[in-house]
Order: C-alpha cells, then sequence, then structure tokens
C-alpha cells in the first residue's frame, strides 16, 4: 500500500511540472492547428490548384492496378490523396517556419536591447569620494 502511494505522489509531481504542462497544452493547439490546416488545403488551396490544372480533384486521382471483378474490389494506388497529404506538409512546416522565425527575431530584439551600466557599489562611491576629497585638498595646499 505504502508503495502505491509512493507511486501516485510520484506521478503527481510528474505530471504538475510545467515542462509536461507546456507539452501537453502544445498538442492540444497543435490538433487544432491541424484542423485549420486541413480545412486550408482541402476547401481553399486544393480547389484552387484543380482549376489551375483543369478542374482536377486530387483526391480523385488513382493508378488502378487491378480493377474490381465481383465481390473483389480494385486494387489501386490513390496518389491523389498522397500528392494533398504533401502540400498539408508543406503548408504546416512553412507556417511552423514563420512562426519560429518570428519568436527568434522578438529573442533577437529583446537581447539587443541595451542594458543600462551597472550602478557602482557602495565601497566604489566611497573611494570616489575619498579621492576627491583628497584631489580638493592637494589644490588647496598648492593655492
Amino acid at each position: 500500500m505504502k508503495q502505491a502511494k509512493s507511486f501516485w505522489a510520484e506521478f503527481k509531481q510528474f505530471i504538475s511540472r510545467g515542462n509536461v504542462i507546456d507539452l501537453a497544452v502544445g498538442v492540444i493547439i497543435g490538433g487544432a492547428f491541424t484542423a485549420i490546416v486541413n480545412s486550408l488545403v482541402n476547401d481553399v488551396v486544393m480547389p484552387v490548384i484543380g482549376i489551375l490544372f483543369g478542374g482536377i480533384d486530387f483526391t480523385g486521382l488513382k493508378y488502378v492496378i487491378t480493377p474490381a471483378s465481383g465481390d473483389t474490389p480494385e486494387a489501386a494506388i490513390y496518389y491523389g490523396n498522397f500528392i494533398q497529404n504533401v502540400v498539408n506538409f508543406l503548408l504546416v512546416a512553412f507556417v511552423v517556419f514563420v512562426m519560429v522565425k518570428l519568436i527568434n527575431g522578438f529573442r533577437r530584439k529583446k537581447a539587443a536591447a541595451p542594458t543600462p551600466p551597472p550602478q557602482p557599489s557602495e565601497e566604489v562611491l566611497l573611494l570616489r569620494e575619498i579621492r576627491d576629497a583628497l584631489k580638493e585638498g592637494n589644490g588647496n595646499r598648492e593655492a
């Protein structure tokens, strides 16, 4: 029983770490983003590409190896789906590239901002006062 409690306590500690939660949020957002990209490709990009190629619906493109006969379905290579998935991949890769480029640009701007020089310590200020006082004292003797 004690071993089970320590297991669950360890699991609770693991799951409550920031990195695990960030990863979970990233996976959820990635799933939603995939749906958006699929819609963009299927509903916007591929119809335009199809019009440019003479009204072709890419999802229907296939190479039939053996046609259907009776109860046997056809054996075919659906290269249209492959083309569509390649376009999906390229769009996702492009969007991720642009996002990373923007984030890196923000980081560079933040790092490039000049930092004010550090304030001198109290010892340095006191030594400067002593130096200035000695300079004034030496100047008074010469006069």
